[in-house]
């Protein structure tokens, strides 16, 4: 399958290396606004086109395939230009802004009969799923807290009065959208979409959150998610059942899990050596998918993106973050 990418920071470059090295894809072409650097990394990976026109590119019949890891706030623009164009779709998070555009744009897939794939990697990894089936030997769940807390270099920029792409609301930036959505995606992954979701976020100036606690309520339980921009976090995560706690050493990706038996206090350590690069679970995943038109398989990967926007969308609702695309 023959694919372009949108986009040229260093999330493009790994996932064009996960590319090659599942064997699922090929690289044929490469955009960037600035022409210089779409031949940059055409030349390191050996793309045979490069463009400065996103509707030149889209018009490429050899193209199946379009990776986009632009601004947030474009996401929903570009995606529907190559939907139109047939080709599938894999955008990385978070997929759009908001529900309506998530919606729009699922439809305009149906109508051109292709994939539109959101690329939230740590769903996709075989620890992930290890987890999943695991978690009932938690016996009845009661707590969860999932972090994903780590200080962005970007801070920086923005504390000496720049304003960076992911701490703008015109990109629409923040922290929930940015890192939170990996601990609320692994928490919908694992238990559902919850019944209620309340934010509590550390705001800044420029109209988006740095780091918040979002909870989320399921029945007999909730789960914590914290997640900044502004801080660094040394802690694991947990899943804390009557019986049994489940200790993650990250969301994103998982690459130890712990059971820790409440009684005798012994400790059954789990989980798979994964790939350096994880990014290729995600392009295993949506490769299968498209290769046998696996409807099913499909939809349950649009409900999960479903319910983790309409839970980062109440949550903004609900502390007044307005983006600019939705002004």
């Amino acid at each position: 399958m023959k694919f372009g990418t949108v986009g040229t920071s260093w999330i493009t470059e790994s996932f064009i290396e996960a590319a090659k090295e599942s064997g699922k894809m090929e690289l044929t072409a490469v955009y960037s606004r600035s022409i210089e650097n779409a031949r940059k990394i055409s030349g390191k990976y050996d793309a045979s086109q490069v463009y400065d026109d996103l509707e030149g590119m889209a018009a490429n019949e050899e193209i199946d395939a379009v990776y986009l890891a632009s601004p947030n706030s474009h996401h929903y623009e570009h995606a529907k230009l190559f939907l139109r164009h047939k080709k599938h779709v894999i955008c990385e998070k978070p997929i759009f802004s908001n529900t309506a555009e998530l919606e729009d744009a699922y439809q305009v897939a149906e109508e051109n009969g292709v994939f539109l794939f959101e690329a939230m990697r740590n769903i996709h990894s075989p620890n992930a799923k290890l987890l999943k089936e695991q978690v009932d030997k938690a016996g009845k769940l009661r707590s969860a807290v999932f972090q994903y807390i780590q200080y962005s270099s970007r801070y920086d920029r923005f504390l000496e009065g720049e304003r960076p792409n992911i701490f703008s609301t015109d990109f629409s930036g923040g922290t929930l959208v940015d890192l939170g959505v990996y601990p609320i995606s692994l928490a919908v992954y694992v238990f559902g979409e919850p019944e209620k979701v309340s934010y509590h976020p550390v705001m800044l100036e420029s109209g988006v959150d740095g780091s918040g606690t979002l909870v989320m309520e399921y029945d007999g339980f909730i789960c914590t998610i914290l997640c900044s921009k502004i801080a660094h976090s040394f802690t694991p995560s947990e899943i804390h059942g009557e019986q049994v706690s489940l200790v993650l050493d990250h969301v994103a990706p998982i690459n130890k899990i712990s059971l820790v038996d409440r009684k005798t206090k012994k400790s059954e350590k789990l989980g798979e050596p994964l790939n350096e690069n994880d990014m290729i679970y995600e392009i295993e995943t949506f490769a299968k998918i498209i290769e046998e038109n696996d409807l099913e398989a499909y939809h349950e990967l649009t409900d999960y993106s479903r319910a983790v926007l309409r839970i980062t969308e109440t949550a903004r609702k609900q502390n007044n973050i307005v983006f600019g695309t939705e002004k």
